[in-house]
Order: structure tokens, then sequence, then C-alpha cells
């Protein structure tokens, strides 16, 4: 494969890429050779490969070792980094206990979100000359605008201030380009969405289209790109057109999953309550030669949350397969969620279970007995494909989903008022429990329970200004830690400064 490279990383990028295909149950794309990047885009069909590959950086969520969930669940109080040991990755590690340096960042969450905006700069630009039906064009430039200021959200989240650009940078310019403040990465942003949403499509046909860009997703990340930045009255008009009537079907037909269990159901992919959902297969055959080099596939988070050394001793007890122990849930989050009907959908206790002897562990870094259960990788979902099992796992990713923009709105709505009030009631109700008087502080003890483990605590956290007092414990301070470090290779050589707590 002819590849182009920079020494830098969110300026690298390999033409060949531009044919992957992000999994079986989304796009499918097979490859019929190599082109170079002038050559390409030709025709409908190249454009769509494109637009694939752009869409293929969102498996970042739970994709790699690397990925956001399994990250941002250790940064949080809900969970520790864990793994085989302190030095079990470096990043994770840092992170969870707030000594993360630029050295020790992993590169990965700078580089990858801006190949992501290096494929979508490229595509606006060649999409008007691709000889298409315009309708069709229109479609394709809304997704890529929408993917691009998620990417962007992403990494002014992550990082706060930021290089920032629409055009691909030349390599001269990229030695040149400086950090641009958050507003105007924002202001960009939010430009994107709201160009994007007329031309996207209300619902897709899930048999083929799914995994893809519609109005209703594009609006529920301008809901919460509004709600981070505070502004709570549009992010609160945003998230009122995706959710509709609480406990209701929205015009998009989002409906909360009768059966909170069912959310973690492997084939359940693009349910009701899905909004905008990373997409992963067991058929990409990946092995450890070729794992996080842009080809794997599968969901990593699955084996990084496995037991180690497990072994089933009761004909009863759960068949899962072993895996690398990070992200053990800590006992802080197993006391607040104790009594909670989502609890045993959320949280395996395998400390019981092993001091019961129904079934044995070998306790890693960290342990407390308690695993991320929504992800715990079991026995009849392992592949029987080619590839290292470990590495092919199929289980998809919420990125957004209905309950997640239910409190979102509520949040928006100040935690007052009637809306607010069935918003939050709606999301109890769905796991039988009563109502309570709706507050922020209801607001977020219900995202705690009902989205733990999904990688949305620690942003929860900083977002409303309580991190520096719940993560204290952790090494947490505040005035520094609400951003992580700019990786270190991205500031040699070139005017992008470190993040100035970090130096």
């Amino acid at each position: 494969m002819k590849k182009i490279h920079f020494k830098h990383s969110f300026l690298a990028l390999s033409v060949a890429m531009f044919m992957a295909s992000c999994s079986d149950e989304f796009i499918e794309v097979q490859p019929t050779g190599t082109y170079l990047e002038e050559n390409f885009y030709q025709n409908e069909t190249q454009a769509y490969q494109g637009l694939v590959a752009t869409y293929d950086i969102m498996r970042k969520q739970v994709g790699g070792f690397e990925n956001m969930v399994a990250m941002f669940n250790a940064g949080s109080d809900d969970f520790y980094a864990g793994g085989g040991s302190s030095t079990d990755g470096a990043g994770i590690q840092g992170f969870s206990n707030y000594t993360i340096n630029p050295t020790s960042m992993p590169g990965s969450f700078w580089s990858d979100y801006y190949q992501g905006i290096f494929r979508a700069n490229t595509l606006l630009v060649k999409l008007p000359d691709v000889p298409m039906d315009d309708t069709t064009r229109a479609r394709f430039t809304a997704e890529t605008k929408a993917l691009r200021a998620y990417y962007y959200f992403q990494l002014v989240t992550i990082f706060g201030e930021i290089p920032f650009y629409t055009t691909n940078l030349t390599q001269d310019q990229f030695y040149e380009i400086e950090k641009s403040a958050p507003a105007v990465v924002y202001a960009q942003i939010e430009q994107d969405l709201l160009e994007a949403i007329p031309s996207l499509p209300n619902t897709v046909d899930l048999t083929t289209e799914a995994g893809r860009f519609t109005k209703g997703s594009a609006q529920a990340v301008l809901g919460k790109v509004y709600l981070f930045q505070g502004k709570n009255a549009e992010a609160a008009a945003q998230f009122a057109e995706v959710n509709g009537t609480p406990g209701q079907t929205s015009q998009y037909g989002y409906k909360l999953l009768a059966n909170y269990a069912d959310l973690w159901v492997i084939d359940n992919k693009f349910n009701s309550e899905s909004i905008l959902e990373a997409s992963h297969t067991s058929k990409s055959d990946v092995i450890w030669d070729n794992w996080g080099n842009g080809v794997d596939e599968g969901n990593a988070v699955n084996i990084m949350v496995g037991p180690r050394g497990y072994s089933a001793i009761a004909p009863t007890a759960p068949k899962y397969q072993t895996g690398w122990a990070f992200n053990p849930v800590t006992t802080d989050l197993a006391n607040f969620m104790a009594g909670d009907p989502r609890f045993a959908s959320t949280i395996e206790d395998l400390g019981a279970l092993k001091a019961a002897g129904a079934i044995n562990y070998t306790p890693a870094y960290m342990d407390t007995g308690y695993f991320l259960k929504k992800f715990l990788p079991l026995e009849v979902d392992k592949t029987t494909g080619g590839g290292n099992w470990e590495l092919n796992y199929r289980q998809n990713g919420y990125v957004i989903r209905l309950a997640d923009t239910y409190l979102m709105e509520a949040e928006a709505l100040g935690g007052t008022g009637a809306r607010a009030q069935a918003l939050l009631d709606a999301v109890r109700a769905r796991v039988g429990l009563a109502s309570v008087p709706v507050s922020l502080q209801a607001i977020w003890d219900e995202r705690r329970l009902e989205l733990a483990g999904e990688g949305h605590r620690w942003n929860d956290l900083v977002r409303t200004g309580r991190a520096a007092t719940v993560l204290a414990s952790r090494g947490f301070t505040a005035g520094k830690h609400e951003h992580l470090p700019v990786p270190i290779k991205e500031t040699e050589n070139t005017k992008v400064k470190q993040n100035p707590a970090y130096n």
C-alpha cells in the first residue's frame, strides 16, 4: 500500500485507509485497488468509500487499547485503571491517579481525531466535483460536516485549546499553526452541525444504513455541544426535538427500551434507544501483528474489562472469558448503586461468587471484586472466525443514547419544572423506580446510575464543577486536570504549546 507520512500525527494520513470499512453491521466497502488521493473520488462509489473511512474513527469509543470508554472510566471516581499492574498502560494509569504528563499521555487521543478531521476536510474539498446526484452529495456533505464537528468536539473537550483548521495544512503550514481558543473551535462545531442538520434524513434503513448520521443524532450532538458551553436554552431546544414526549416515541423513532438489560444484549444493535452508535464486528480477523494499525474493527473494552484467569466452577456460574482486568469498579460506585435495579446489568460481583466457590479468577491490580458487566466478554460471544479471538468482539458502543439525552435536557432546563420532572421520571420508571423531586443533584445522581461505565462520568464531573471535590482523593487538581496534556511529540519543533499547567 502506498502511504503518505508526515512526522507529526495530526497530519499523518494513509490514503489507502480511505478504502477501509467500518463494520459488517454498518457499511462494508471492499477495496478494489490502491489509489493516490489525487486520483481518487472519481465517482459516487469512491466518495462513499471516503465517507466510510471518515466514519471509521468513531470506533475509538470502545475500539483499541486506547479507547474513550476505558480511559475516561479510569479517570472518574467510579473505576480504577486496573490491569495487570501499576505500569500496565502508562496513560490510563496516569489518568486514573492524576500523574499523567505529556510523555505518558497516549498520542492517539490526539492523532486519531485529527485523522478523522483530515479525512473529513479532504472529502469536503472533493465532493463538489464528484459526478453524483445533488441530493446524495448534500447528504454526504452533511454527514462529513457532522463527523468533523464530533471529532473537534472530542478534541476540545479533552485538550481545551487545540490547533484548528478546516482546510488541510501543507507540511510547512503544520509547523507554523498554533492552538486556537475553545470558543473558536466551538463556533465551527456549531456551524458544521447547523449546516448539516437540514440535509440529513429523519431516519435510515437499519438493514443498509445503520450507524449513519440522521437529523436526530446531529441534533443530539449539537445539544451536547451547547450544554458543555453552558448554553442551556439552546441545548434544551435541541434535546426537545430529539426526545419528544418523555417515555413516548419521538419524531425520529427514538424510544426507551422497556427492559434496561436489553441495552447490553450484543445483537440488539441500533435499537430504538440508540441515537449515535459506534459499530464493531468480529469479522475483521485481526491478529496481534496488526491490532491498532487502523484495520481492527473489534471492541477492545470487552477483553480489557474481563477478569484474569477466570474459570466457572458451579454449573450455573456465568461463562465469561478471561480478560485483562482493566476498569475495576470502585466500592464507592458499587455502594451507590446497591439496591438500584440497574446494578445487575452494570456490575458483576465476581468477588462474592469467588468467595462462594462458584467461580475463580486471579485478582489483578486495584481489584475490588466488582467488574463492569455491561462489557464483560461472554464465552458465547467469542468469535469462531479468523484472527485472535481477544481482539475481535462485536459489541457496539453507544456514543449517545436516549436516556442520556433525556437527562441532559432535564439538566439544561435547570433541573426544575414539569418537563424536567417528566424526563427524570421516564428514566426511572423504565427500571421500576418511583418519582423523586427533580433537581440538578437528582439528575446528576441519575446519570451516574443510568450511564455507569459508559465513559460519561468524568466529563459530567468536570463540566459541572464537581471534579475537584469528588476526585480530590485521586489527585485531581483544579485548574490543571480539567484537560489532559498535549502528547509530547505534538509540541516538538512546532508552535503548538503545551497546556500551561503541564509545563
